[in-house]
């Protein structure tokens, strides 16, 4: 067996050219497919995290109602008390509580339906993002006016800058139509269109006072996230059995379409592997068949002298796992230095800026390798090496000595 290893290895490099453009096209080939994968799963869970950190967290506490009716007063009692109770669970990383109301904001140019969120900026401030979005001005600072926080789009649109007052219209908690001024405090961009253009927040003690229920202490929605996403289904079960009356749920409920995406990443990335080895496969077969034909001679007399069918046919499929493991190094290493640089900056897509906004994407997308694609790839090349060198082994065991000794 080590006598035929040895005659395998040295064979490859017989003709050092062929070898090496194989050797080439495998490690490019292997860098290009897990860079791929690692972007399209960076974009995936760009979009996902995106999602949670900008409105839905990870877990979500709700009047059992609410989210089928979405009526006002559907609330969710004593939230202070739960969100401490909240806080209280070691996989609770932070909790905000959301007074949520449908309305219209006015200014002297116009009018736009929005949706209003009465929110507590240093609560608020721990489990989305928008406070690391503020473009201009403070996330809800006290003062004499009631503060608003709106995005600079919506801002462009109701021709209104910082320190412009607006109105506010909608609901009080009896059902009345009420309104109340406010001043432009801050003005944010949270990268998504539909999210800033449809959304105002204010601070929540001061739609508490419009609505009438400031002696209540309501809130529509308790959002929390978590340590780890993983945990959230456990964190639900464990708050479910402490909330009566409330619904809890975790953000693959509250948005399906987080839940698809997760589950596509896997088919997706098989799908790329698939489509890879199918290239990858032709190629090699016709290296390798080229390579046995030019050794017609060289066979027949190898088989005349004693080496029987079975040794042959395992010399092909150790030359052709041979070169496979060979540029596996060489992929990997191109791999690494590549999502280390594109780790730091970050692969910018500005240029589809717009599109991105409409999904929430950032324009800045960070490739995210895992341990998994690496394994798959390795051994989807192991695989294609092995698959690829059956045929030509076979044409090289069908040979007949007497024939091939006399093949010019």
């Amino acid at each position: 067996m080590g006598m035929l290893i040895r005659i395998a290895w040295r064979n490859i490099w017989r003709h050092k050219t062929r070898s090496f453009v194989v050797l080439g096209a495998i490690s490019l080939g292997i860098w290009s497919l897990i860079f791929l994968l690692s972007f399209s799963r960076g974009l995936i869970y760009n979009l996902i995290d995106n999602s949670i950190r900008r409105e839905i967290g990870h877990v979500q506490v709700e009047h059992e109602n609410y989210r089928q009716k979405r009526e006002i007063g559907y609330l969710v009692e004593e939230s202070a008390r739960k969100v401490a109770l909240m806080a209280a669970d070691p996989a609770v990383e932070a909790v905000t509580r959301r007074l949520l109301v449908s309305g219209m904001v006015s200014s002297a140019r116009g009018a736009r339906g929005v949706q209003i969120w009465g929110v507590e900026p240093g609560e608020e401030g721990r489990v989305s993002f928008i406070r690391e979005k503020i473009t201009e001005g403070d996330f809800l600072p006290e003062g004499h006016s009631p503060p608003l926080l709106i995005s600079g789009r919506l801002a462009s649109r109701l021709g209104i800058q910082m320190k412009s007052k607006v109105v506010l219209t909608f609901q009080d908690l009896d059902g009345h139509i009420t309104a109340g001024a406010f001043r432009v405090a801050g003005l944010f961009d949270s990268g998504t269109t539909p999210f800033d253009e449809g959304t105002v927040m204010v601070r929540r003690e001061d739609l508490l006072v419009l609505t009438g229920g400031a002696e209540r202490d309501p809130a529509h929605q308790l959002v929390a996230v978590v340590v780890h996403p993983d945990s959230a289904a456990a964190v639900r079960d464990r708050l479910t059995a402490v909330m009566a009356g409330d619904k809890v749920t975790t953000y693959r409920e509250v948005a399906p379409e987080i839940a698809l995406y997760e589950s596509q990443i896997g088919m997706s990335n098989m799908i790329m592997i698939t489509i890879f080895m199918l290239a990858l496969i032709f190629g090699i077969i016709n290296t390798m068949l080229m390579a046995v034909l030019e050794r017609v001679r060289e066979l027949g007399m190898l088989m005349a002298i004693g080496m029987n069918r079975r040794k042959v046919f395992l010399m092909v499929v150790l030359e052709t796992l041979f070169l496979g493991l060979t540029a596996m190094p060489a992929g990997l290493i191109l791999v690494e230095v590549s999502l280390a640089f594109f780790g730091q900056t970050g692969i910018d897509l500005r240029t589809f800026s717009e599109g991105m906004r409409e999904y929430g994407m950032s324009e800045v997308v960070y490739p995210d390798p895992a341990t998994d694609i690496y394994l798959r790839v390795s051994l989807s090349v192991v695989a294609t090496a092995f698959l690829g060198a059956l045929y030509p082994a076979w044409k090289a065991v069908r040979l007949k000595p007497v024939d091939a000794l006399t093949k010019i």
